[in-house]
């Protein structure tokens, strides 16, 4: 450089944590049990992704994928946790990233020999590993009794949305594994159900149940097309489930 020459610093390099640098955590805590027999694979994470929901539907998926060619299985169960509820309750219809990140772990559910449970009413507001890990373990458990032991009997997942039926002025919204029948958690009539039409300006929807069937509308909205439930970070009363105690999933069918 030039004597007396002005030069700009320059920013600093970055710096990774041990536990953050890249490969870490699979080298130090994946790896070495690869070439051991394991059962099926228990997941719990993705707090930490929902600042990117669209790269979570990619990388999971691609975590499943990579980890049973390395154990030499394309069979292995993977059984998952979806998010809980987390941070403030919003008493209207929304956005939400966690409600994203959500519905990319259900999506995950395309794979072959994966489950989900749903663990939408085991959160705290404001604790983002919430304290509940019983209930998880036990949904866990009734999950790999069926996925992974072969125990058909069990039932071993809360109602997932299947399809919609749209008919004068209301949603007819069918779910798969609705056990032995769809109930609310409180007696009440299924809440978190937003509903809207061509705009997609969500409002709260009036709902019952009938025949194992949710049927949404609102009087406001005379050509309804779209249904949310429990779209948020932390939905106030996530209350449908299916007789054996299982929460629904929360879900959209307004996807972009």
């Amino acid at each position: 450089y030039k004597v007396g020459e002005a030069f700009s610093s320059r920013p600093a390099p970055g710096f990774f944590s041990a536990q953050n640098a890249p490969t870490a955590l699979y080298n130090a805590m994946v790896a070495p049990a690869i070439g051991y027999a394991i059962k099926g694979v228990l997941w719990y994470q993705g707090e930490s992704n929902t600042s990117n929901p669209v790269a979570y539907s990619k990388l999971m998926p691609a975590l499943i994928d990579d980890w049973r060619t390395r154990w030499q299985n394309k069979s292995l169960p993977f059984l998952y946790v979806q998010l809980p509820g987390f941070m403030d309750v919003k008493y209207l219809p929304g956005e939400s990233d966690w409600a994203a990140t959500r519905e990319a772990q259900l999506s995950a559910l395309r794979l072959p020999f994966t489950a989900m449970v749903v663990g939408i009413d085991l959160g705290e507001w404001n604790d983002i590993h919430p304290d509940n890990k019983k209930d998880v373990g036990e949904r866990l458990a009734l999950t790999a009794m069926n996925r992974a032991y072969g125990d058909t009997a069990i039932v071993y997942s809360g109602p997932l949305f299947r399809s919609q039926e749209i008919s004068e002025g209301k949603i007819t919204l069918h779910f798969s594994h609705i056990g032995s029948g769809l109930v609310t958690r409180d007696g009440d009539a299924p809440g978190e159900f937003a509903i809207a039409g061509a705009d997609k300006k969500f409002i709260w929807a009036r709902t019952q149940i009938k025949d194992n069937k949710v049927i949404a509308w609102h009087e406001s909205i005379k050509e309804p097309l779209y249904i949310r439930y429990a779209w948020a970070d932390n939905p106030d009363n996530p209350n449908l489930y299916n007789l054996e105690g299982l929460p629904a999933s929360p879900f959209r069918t307004d996807q972009p």
